[in-house]
């Protein structure tokens, strides 16, 4: 059986994060690595908290800490707060760890030693107003190819196009918005993406039809663009520092200017998508009784051919999607590849570093039709989310709404009615039903006796048929159209309760009744164990009524309404789900903006 290998892109570290990141990575990542551990699969889902570049330096500053102490406050602050949405990564990172310090330094060596990387003098932004070097995307400005006035200077925000901070027009300091700023040479490494654009072409060709289109059309506007070499340091303090003094030469016998590369650390873009290695590595190196010197533990998920058995998933928003479709690819091929004294290109190793095999790419979720916003104190973010409901309400709807094919867009009102009908009135209520029915009629425990009728033999072929198709829509990342196969499994349920009556056939038919509530009590074990990779602590829950172990198996074969022993003792649930009332909508509507503020 071949393993998982799941990522979601990295939270970067400061600020707590809104709605829209959970639905663009995190969330369906958790939903994904959830449901192949139950099926029994070797799932290890691994994330990091994106700590270097300017943001965290100026973070740092606004509280007057260092930056190593702020990093690790708001990596503990994430780290709760994403385990309150019951994340389940097998570990969770961090890109400024030693181990990701030792594979980017490792992988820049590598690839000036290969001729992928070379130095050039640039112009940089310079900001008299801050005194210091800005790092592009702290240069704000009009993007010249749509207009929009507040693009940054690595990439436009509106239409995506890949920019220089120079191109932009009347740029400025997005740390003081001053327009006092000048262009200054600066010796710079960048790495050589149009080397690899035929093989880069090609390999995200063969990808379509596999990969949402979203993705494909995405990275194929860059190609059709123009790829561009990428530069991948910056003038900054906080980062993987340049240790260009320990390479050797390149291929044309060239050795890195390390005067002029002094002071300089790598791009977080560069180093941030590597610390999904370094962080297997991290990982690897916490087991019990591991030698953190050993690298064979995430060698196994990461490099050929020990990890040729992964299969490789990727969630991330689609603003996110350019990087890993080129940038980081290219990092990859050029350490997979060198070329030989005759000019051809050759195996680096034996042992070929993994690149992605699927990519999941989201698009927006949108508060009210329009973006959620810190500066304006519009939108739901991830700490007052926990504070107001429990996960679970969040997890659900984020899921049934995922932004897979288009923009999708969060209103209270929908939120409310939603969650009321999936949640309240067609999961809830049926487990309520049926466990309070067997404590007061059959003692609390399931009864025996009876034989499964005509109703019986039609919903275990419904139920079988639903269950396959969630599992197909799982199994391809669909999850909208896993969220609706569930609800439409939660829905057969009730149908059978209705149909089934139990309180009206113990009256004349004890038997009866006997059958319709074991085969109720046994969807409620069905639910919970598919329910768990979408709402796990009401799962939990729902398990424990019906005294099943949690997280129970993804169930397989022809019955899967046979999991419950006659006699076991079943208890109901406080309530699962309370309904959202019309007076928390208008209070939520007020405090976090609604229609109103648009």
């Amino acid at each position: 059986m071949s393993r998982i290998l799941i990522t979601s892109a990295l939270p970067y570290i400061n600020g707590i994060k809104h709605l829209g990141n959970l639905a663009g990575s995190m969330l369906p990542a958790d939903v994904y690595a959830r449901f192949q551990r139950a099926k029994g699969v070797e799932t290890l889902y691994i994330c990091a908290t994106d700590e270097h570049g300017t943001p965290a330096e100026l973070g740092a500053a606004a509280l007057g800490q260092d930056v190593r102490a702020y990093c690790d406050e708001q990596h503990q602050i994430q780290r709760d707060l994403y385990a309150g949405f019951g994340m389940s990564w097998d570990y969770f990172g961090r890109s400024s760890s030693v181990q990701n310090r030792v594979l980017t330094q490792r992988f820049a060596q590598s690839l000036w030693e290969a001729g992928f990387i070379e130095g050039r003098t640039t112009q940089q932004v310079y900001s008299n107003a801050d005194k210091r070097f800005l790092p592009d995307r702290y240069v704000v400005g009009t993007c010249p190819h749509c207009g929009y006035d507040a693009a940054r200077g690595d990439q436009c925000d509106n239409c995506t196009r890949q920019l220089d901070p120079v191109d932009l027009i009347r740029p400025r300091s997005a740390v003081s918005g001053s327009e006092d700023i000048e262009i200054r040479d600066s010796k710079h490494l960048f790495l050589k993406q149009t080397a690899f654009e035929g093989k880069l072409r090609d390999w995200i060709t063969d990808k379509k039809g596999q990969w949402p289109l979203l993705v494909t059309s995405t990275a194929l506007k860059w190609l059709d663009e123009g790829l561009q070499d990428r530069g991948i340091t910056r003038d900054l303090e906080w980062g993987v520092p340049v240790n260009a003094a320990d390479w050797g030469p390149n291929p044309a016998g060239e050795r890195p200017d390390v005067e002029g590369l002094a002071g300089k650390v790598f791009y977080v873009w560069f180093d941030a998508p590597i610390e999904y290695i370094g962080a297997t590595w991290e990982w690897a190196a916490a087991q019990p009784g591991a030698d953190p010197a050993d690298e064979s533990g995430y060698e196994r998920w990461w490099r050929g051919p020990v990890a040729d058995d992964v299969s490789y998933v990727e969630f991330m928003g689609k603003d996110n999607v350019p990087f890993h479709t080129v940038g980081f690819p290219c990092t990859l091929f050029g350490m997979n590849e060198t070329r030989g004294a005759d000019g051809a290109w050759r195996p680096a190793s034996n042992a070929p570093w993994k690149l992605v095999d699927t990519l999941k790419g989201f698009n927006w979720l949108n508060y009210y039709g329009g973006r959620f916003s810190t500066t304006h104190q519009r939108g739901v973010f991830i700490d007052a989310a926990l504070e107001i409901l429990p996960a679970d309400y969040w997890r659900w709807w984020i899921m049934a709404n995922a932004p897979e094919s288009s923009d999708a867009t969060f209103t209270w009102e929908q939120f409310q009615a939603q969650v009321n009908a999936d949640l309240a009135d067609v999961l809830g209520n049926f487990v309520n039903r049926i466990l309070k029915f067997t404590e007061t009629r059959f003692e609390g425990a399931v009864p025996a006796g009876g034989e499964a009728g005509p109703l019986e033999i039609k919903l275990q072929a419904d139920v079988a048929a639903k269950l396959a198709e969630l599992t197909e829509n799982l199994d391809a990342v669909e999850m909208r159209k896993a969220c609706q196969s569930l609800r439409q499994l939660w829905v057969l349920g009730n149908q059978y309760l209705t149909e089934a009556a139990p309180w009206t056939a113990i009256k004349t038919d004890p038997e009866r009744a006997a059958v319709a509530v074991r085969t109720g009590l046994n969807l409620v074990a069905l639910f919970a164990r598919v329910s768990e990779p979408f709402i796990p602590f009401a799962a939990e829950k729902i398990a424990a009524g019906v005294g099943e172990p949690f997280p129970g198996t993804w169930p397989t074969g022809p019955s899967p309404l046979d999991i419950l022993p006659a006699g076991r003792k079943v208890a109901a649930p406080e309530v699962l789900f309370k309904k959202v009332e019309n007076d928390q909508v208008a209070e939520w509507t007020a405090r976090f903006g609604g229609a109103e503020a648009e």
